[in-house]
């Protein structure tokens, strides 16, 4: 129950501002959203805020701060760190994908490849897009599995897709 208002209360706050962040950019779209506090602080230690605040356009694939609880919060703290800068980008860049893939999009695209899609992300590894169980998944390179929880939030570089899970490259 817990996860269904979760999920019910982000599909309405995105909903409700979803206008106001067209004149954002992903970044300030990210910021302005408290559910994504772990992703920009993410984001600030692999100096990436720059890149995503650049044209475009991208589609990102944006895990929530509770996705981030998932990882082991050692592993996290170590990974904000600055030692490790390049793994952390490599982790969020392959959240992106360059070019901006609405919804409908995607579910276009996976009715032709019959239920799935491959997406080339920035840091140049596949993330294969699922549909199951009526449920639209991303299927990472190790095969762990992320829920997309709500589309199409836009922004003035891109559109952003919540998931519940952060997605590993190899």
């Amino acid at each position: 129950m817990k996860k269904l208002v979760f999920i019910l209360s982000i599909m309405m706050s995105l909903t409700l501002t979803q206008q106001t962040f067209a004149q954002k950019t992903i970044v300030d779209v990210a910021v302005g959203n408290e559910d994504f506090s772990t992703l920009v602080a993410a984001l600030t230690a692999a100096d990436l805020v720059a890149a995503l605040q650049s044209d475009g356009p991208f589609t990102v694939f944006a895990p929530t701060n509770a996705a981030f609880a998932k990882i082991d919060s050692k592993t996290l703290n170590s990974l904000l760190e600055k030692k490790n800068q390049v793994a952390l980008a490599n982790i969020l860049t392959y959240h992106v994908v360059p070019g901006k893939f609405v919804a409908s999009d995607v579910v276009a695209a996976l009715k032709k490849g019959k239920g799935t899609l491959e997406l080339t992300t920035l840091y140049g590894e596949v993330l294969t897009v699922v549909q199951k169980d009526d449920k639209i998944w991303l299927k990472d390179q190790k095969g762990n599995y992320s829920e997309i929880i709500a589309t199409d939030v836009m922004a003035s570089n891109g559109v952003i897709h919540v998931i519940d899970t952060v997605v590993m490259p190899n």
